[in-house]
């Protein structure tokens, strides 16, 4: 078992809020649209934290931890650009202007880190406590696994997002922006901005993907520390990440196959896991095969949606959805 003092613990949290700090105030400062070089820059900076991290972390840990890290790294980097996908369909649906769309998304990994701490307590908590939830967890991930692929060609309805119906009725929220406000005053009465309706879109949507996220990478590695540092890593860099491929995120037809692969085989792994804890002649997977797995899988999908969109560049990437969509069941009727 992996022993982390509460010194390590501090640094480590310090150093990501202080990361995240001056994330939210170079935002707030300098208000601008993101270029292409900046993009890439940040892109390179927070990737390089990681692996240093990762490399510091395995000489003090060990190889296996070092591993079971990098793996719970890759996966949740890999379901962070779906979240992408996401991200850019609500930057369009709340019209947030270019300047302060890297302030909301610097607020709403802020928002998302949060929750994931929340649902890492209570995650490990469970699967401390019954051992049957790595079964639970993995019926979970091989159910939205399969839900994804079912409706791998939709897209979420950001407005029928059920916080963001509640906060536009108990709040009231102007039709403008007011700058990079959340809130402004008009004719005396203090009204939300479209920029807080949309973190609150952000925030909760991303609470649902904690919900695959989170038991995926316990799925790799059941140690709090290597699963709050994963998410921590893979998110911090989700803000450039947005900048950097949002103009080809379209390409990346076969994502939501390849994640569906993914998340299918962690939940299955996660169930060996809990069967062989019962049996000892069930096998189960090693973290080495696992990151062979889902580099593997992520390559090819990489590569075969590069060349769909190659040849049929009518091919457009659609980030998935855990249920049918309003408008699928519109579709359906039509066609009765």
């Amino acid at each position: 078992m992996l022993e982390i003092t509460p010194l390590a613990w501090i640094v480590t949290i310090a150093v990501i809020v202080g990361l995240l700090a001056f994330d939210l105030i170079y935002a707030a400062l300098r208000p601008h649209q993101v270029g292409f070089k900046e993009a890439t820059a940040w892109s390179i900076f927070y990737i390089a934290i990681a692996i240093a991290f990762g490399f510091v972390f395995m000489a003090f840990a060990g190889g296996d931890f070092g591993a079971q890290y990098f793996a719970g790294y890759i996966v949740e980097k890999s379901l962070s650009v779906d979240n992408l996908f996401v991200f850019v369909i609500i930057m369009a649906t709340f019209a947030v202007p270019q300047a302060h769309q890297h302030k909301a998304l610097t607020f709403g990994i802020i928002i998302a880190l949060v929750l994931r701490a929340i649902f890492i307590v209570l995650g490990a908590t469970l699967l401390n406590a019954f051992a049957f939830m790595f079964l639970l967890f993995g019926l979970l991930l091989i159910f939205t696994a399969v839900q994804l692929f079912r409706h791998r060609d939709e897209e979420p309805e950001v407005q029928d997002n059920a916080l963001v119906k509640l906060t536009k009725r108990v709040i009231p929220v102007t039709e403008e922006y007011d700058g990079g406000k959340l809130f402004t005053r008009i004719d005396g009465k203090k009204l939300a901005t479209p920029l807080f309706v949309a973190l609150i879109a952000i925030g909760s949507t991303d609470l649902l993907f904690a919900l695959d996220s989170i038991p995926a990478v316990f799925g790799v590695t059941s140690e709090p520390y290597i699963v709050f540092v994963a998410n921590a890593f893979a998110l911090l860099g989700l803000r450039a990440l947005f900048f950097l491929v949002k103009g080809l995120l379209d390409r990346l037809v076969y994502l939501s196959i390849g994640l569906a692969i993914i998340l299918a085989f962690i939940g299955v792994k996660l169930i060996l896991h809990w069967a062989h804890g019962i049996w000892d002649g069930v096998p189960t997977v090693s973290t080495n095969i696992s990151l062979i797995v889902i580099g593997v899988v992520l390559a090819i999908t990489t590569v075969a949606s590069l060349i769909k969109s190659k040849n049929d560049p009518e091919a457009k990437a659609k980030p998935g959805s855990l249920k049918a969509t309003s408008h699928s069941h519109d579709q359906a009727d039509h066609t009765a």
